[in-house]
C-alpha cells in the first residue's frame, strides 16, 4: 500500500490589522495579532514512486457553509506553489497525488490559501521524512503571501513586516467567537489599492498592536484598517455588518481583507447561540469557533 497521509489547516482571525502605505514594489507593511480558529481544510497525499508526476484535485469539502466557485489554475493554488517551493528548496521531486478539501471561504480575509500551502508543507517535510524545521517551512513559504508564515506556525502571533516576522504568543485566553460568512467576496488587491486611496499617509502601528494584545480581549478590542476600505468597495457588506449588529447589539468586526466578519463572544454557549440565531434571522452562515492549533497531521499510513 503507498504511503498516505491527512492533514488540516487552520483558519486565522486578525483580532488587530495596521496597514502601512505601499513600498516602491507595491507591497504593504503590516503589523498584526494573528490567532488560529477551529475552522479547517483537510490534505490527504499519498506518496507516489519515484518518476511519477504529481498530481492534485481541489474541492469544497461537503459540509463546507459558504462556497464559490475554484476558477483557478490549480498551478496558482497556494498549495501547488508551496509544493513546487518546497521541492525546489531540497532539490529533488517530491511525488504525491493531493487532494484539498476546502471549507474556508474564498476570498474571506481568513487565510485559507495559505492554511492549503502551510498544511502541504508540513504534510509533505512529514510523509517524506525530510526533518525541515517549522523555522525552515515558514521560509520556504513566506514568499507565497503575507499570511504563510503564520499559518505554518500556527496558534497566535504578532506578525509583522511583509508577514515574514511572526513573533509568537500565548493565544487570548479561552478565545470563542462567532465567524459570519457573508455572499460578497474581497479579493484582497482591490481592497489594498482602495485602502491607499482613501489613507495615503497610514503607517503600520505595531505599539498598538502590541498594546492589545498584552490587554485583556474585550468585544470591542478588535481594529482593521482595512474595514473603511472593504466596505466602501462593497455596500452589500456594509449592509451585512448592520443586520448583525442589530442581533448581537455590539460591535462587529472585519477579518484580513474581508470579507468574513466576527464576532467576540464570553463563552461557547454564547457563541453557539448567537450563530444559530445569526444564521436563522439573515441566511447568512455563521460558524461558532474557537482558538486552535493551526496545522493537525494525523500519523503516516503505511
Amino acid at each position: 500500500m503507498r504511503e498516505r497521509l491527512r492533514a488540516r489547516g487552520a483558519a486565522k482571525l486578525n483580532l488587530a490589522l495596521s496597514v502601512g502605505g505601499p513600498s516602491a514594489d507595491g507591497m504593504h507593511p503590516i503589523a498584526s495579532w494573528m490567532v488560529s480558529v477551529d475552522l479547517f481544510d483537510e490534505l490527504e497525499l499519498v506518496r507516489l514512486p519515484v518518476g511519477y508526476p504529481s498530481r492534485y484535485a481541489i474541492n469544497w469539502h461537503e459540509d463546507a457553509r459558504r462556497r464559490s466557485d475554484i476558477d483557478w489554475s490549480v498551478s496558482k493554488d497556494l498549495a501547488v506553489l508551496a509544493h513546487d517551493a518546497l521541492e525546489r528548496r531540497v532539490g529533488r521531486a517530491l511525488a504525491v497525488q493531493a487532494r484539498v478539501e476546502k471549507r474556508i471561504p474564498v476570498g474571506g480575509g481568513l487565510g485559507g490559501g495559505s492554511a492549503d500551502a502551510a498544511m502541504m508543507l508540513h504534510a509533505l517535510n512529514h510523509l517524506f521524512e525530510l526533518e525541515l524545521s517549522t523555522e525552515t517551512l515558514a521560509e520556504v513559504g513566506a514568499p507565497l503571501g503575507s499570511d504563510v508564515a503564520f499559518q505554518v506556525h500556527g496558534g497566535a502571533a504578532i506578525v509583522a513586516g511583509l508577514g515574514e516576522r511572526v513573533e509568537l504568543r500565548e493565544p487570548p485566553a479561552d478565545l470563542h467567537a462567532v465567524l459570519i460568512l457573508p455572499e460578497t467576496t474581497c479579493p484582497t488587491g482591490p481592497v489594498y489599492r482602495r485602502f491607499d486611496e482613501l489613507r495615503s499617509d497610514a503607517r503600520a502601528d505595531e505599539p498598538r498592536v502590541r498594546r492589545l494584545v498584552e490587554s485583556a480581549l474585550a468585544t470591542d478590542s478588535p481594529f482593521n484598517d482595512l474595514a473603511d476600505a472593504a466596505f466602501d468597495l462593497h455596500p452589500a457588506l456594509l449592509e451585512d455588518v448592520e443586520r448583525v449588529r442589530a442581533i448581537v447589539e455590539g460591535p462587529v468586526h472585519l477579518s484580513g481583507s474581508g470579507s468574513t466578519l466576527f464576532v467576540i463572544c464570553d463563552a461557547s454557549l454564547h457563541a453557539d447561540l448567537l450563530a444559530a440565531a445569526i444564521t436563522e434571522q439573515t441566511g447568512i452562515p455563521a460558524i461558532p469557533v474557537r482558538n486552535s492549533p493551526g496545522i493537525v497531521l494525523d500519523e503516516v499510513e503505511r
